[in-house]
């Protein structure tokens, strides 16, 4: 009996002590989505609690990596090939899994605060937050698309990579800044801190944001999905109408 006891002993004097501990918070833990609505930046802070008997003067400096992930979905990649003088979609590799959305802000160089081994097992950088599994025989640079899908949504504001845009005080309170565009896809957006030393993750904790339709967006984005044949209807009423007005209003000018 008292040789497990000294082996439980032993083992729990083992085991490293947690010396980073993180408390985080939004600014806006809810985002409407209106018709007016043209983007929103959301602040992220927070502050590592720290055992300060544990800290170790000679250490590497802590930093902080911040996501914000949108709802994930599979999604079709094609490549355009020119045949016969027109442009054309040929091949195309099916993403099993890619966030509408994707934000990264560190205090640092990517590379140089989290290794590959901490980024494959986290999913942090942007490659690694999408999931394609496999790719069409025939088709041997599958990667390519992956890029491709990358470059599309870094240039219409879907996919961020903001190093050196968040601050870490005292390596103990953090803050920044991620702007979400105008074309957010509804639902739950998940932020994610990491706290980081030396390329490892010493502890990491999350958060979700809502992002939903209301008004009258809301009301036409829930038509078209139950009743599809009473929103087609609605849309062609109001183009009729559009038009009729707009003519009506030119021949009132000439008059």
């Amino acid at each position: 009996m008292r040789l497990l006891a000294s082996l439980i002993a032993f083992c729990l004097l083992a085991l490293p002590l947690q010396a980073e501990e993180l408390v985080l918070g939004l600014s806006q833990e809810e985002v409407r989505i209106t018709t007016r609505f043209d983007g929103s930046d959301i602040l992220i802070y927070g502050a590592i609690k720290r055992d300060l008997s544990a800290v170790d003067p000679e250490e590497e400096p802590l930093h902080v990596i911040i996501t914000v992930a949108g709802p994930s979905g599979p999604t079709t990649v094609w490549r355009k090939e020119r045949v016969a003088g027109i442009w054309m979609n040929t091949d195309s590799v099916e993403i099993d899994r890619a966030p509408s959305f994707y934000a990264v802000a560190t205090t640092g160089p990517l590379p140089d605060i989290l290794s590959e081994t901490e980024d494959l097992r986290h999913k942090i950088s942007i490659p690694r937050a999408i999931r394609s599994v496999g790719a069409p025989q025939g088709i041997e640079d599958a990667g390519s698309f992956t890029d491709a899908l990358i470059r599309i949504r870094e240039r219409n504001g879907s996919y961020l990579i903001n190093e050196d845009s968040a601050e870490l005080r005292e390596s103990t309170l953090f803050d920044t800044r991620i702007t979400l565009p105008a074309n957010l896809t509804e639902g739950e957006y998940t932020t994610r801190i990491f706290v980081t030393r030396d390329g490892a993750v010493l502890t990491h904790e999350e958060a979700p944001i809502l992002v939903r339709k209301v008004g009258l967006e809301r009301w036409l984005f829930t038509l078209s999905r139950q009743q599809p044949l009473l929103y087609g209807l609605l849309s062609l009423a109001l183009a009729v109408a559009a038009g009729w007005g707009a003519s009506t209003f030119f021949q009132l000018i000439r008059r």
